[in-house]
């Protein structure tokens, strides 16, 4: 359980330093980045099951089924990967934090709502608590917080389609990049040939990171997958929570964006929100409880 701790640290504080990664490419356009993720990581993906002699046992997993319900995953990811490229080199680093505070509050309510899923009377506290945040800070901005809602809602959904989806995070994402991959090629091939491609025309650095897209999209992957199997719920639902603290702080104190006593408080009420859907759970869950099962990033 320890090792399998560890793995859970290291791969949501990976996802936590994602800003510094992509703000490295912000002169590459975000869909562009994205069809390097992709192509990339479906690549890695590959060879990780080819090294570990799982290709058979991959292959014998993806059939019809499994295809239509994975293109609805890819399609989810690939919108969740886009926005928050888009949003971290457009400096709303702060407000895709949010989104990822409040994305285990949309995938309770997204249980109840399609999974007929019951919540006990204090699991709906920090929901309606949370939704009082939000329309605080929509208040405050002046608009809904639209970034952060499109990332927590585009993975709240993404998990409920794993969910009842039959295979493991790696079997899974390297599906969904799979399906992905020719779309992205093409659309690549295509900007190139337009005279617009960024691949190997914007420095050695910027060509090795966009490879790299790859790399640090699967190794927190399969560092997660390995902690998933040996930690308890609870223990993951705390750790979760590193990845949106850590961008928060990068935003503000690395990249200076704006964050005002206003907005200090819209994110509190989610903040208290958080503690006391923590709390709850880790109440809740104190009996023996089973591994969490594995999901994909987002």
């Amino acid at each position: 359980m320890k090792k399998g701790i560890l793995y859970g640290i290291g791969a949501y504080i990976a996802w936590g330093f994602f800003p510094i990664y992509w703000k490295f490419l912000h002169h590459v356009p975000a869909i562009q980045l994205i069809g390097h993720r992709i192509i990339w990581s479906c690549l890695l993906l590959i060879v990780v099951i080819l090294f570990t002699k799982q290709w058979d046992d991959f292959r014998k997993t993806v059939n019809a089924k499994v295809i239509r319900t994975y293109t609805i995953a890819a399609i989810l990811i690939g919108i969740n990967w886009l926005v928050y490229v888009w949003a971290v080199n457009a400096n709303h680093i702060v407000e895709t934090s949010l989104g990822y505070f409040i994305n285990p509050l949309i995938s309770v309510l997204l249980g109840v709502i399609f999974l007929k899923e019951r919540l006990r009377l204090a699991q709906w506290i920090p929901v309606i608590l949370a939704a009082v945040g939000v329309t605080y800070l929509t208040f405050i901005y002046g608009r809904l917080p639209y970034i952060a809602l499109s990332l927590a809602s585009s993975f709240g959904v993404y998990e409920l389609v794993k969910k009842l989806s039959p295979l493991g995070s790696l079997y899974g994402l390297t599906v969904e990049t799979g399906i992905l991959f020719i779309p992205a090629v093409g659309y690549l091939i295509f900007v190139e040939a337009g005279g617009s491609g960024a691949f190997l025309h914007t420095g050695l650095t910027s060509d090795l990171l966009m490879v790299g897209a790859g790399v640090v999209t699967t190794i927190p992957l399969l560092m997660f997958a390995s902690a998933a199997r040996s930690v308890p719920l609870w223990v993951v639902g705390l750790l979760q929570y590193i990845a949106p603290t850590l961008q928060f702080l990068i935003g503000v104190f690395i990249y200076k964006e704006p964050f005002s006593h206003n907005q200090l408080i819209g994110f509190g009420i989610v903040w208290v929100a958080l503690i006391i859907f923590l709390v709850e759970n880790y109440i809740a869950n104190r009996a023996p409880v089973e591994p969490l099962p594995e999901i994909g990033e987002g």
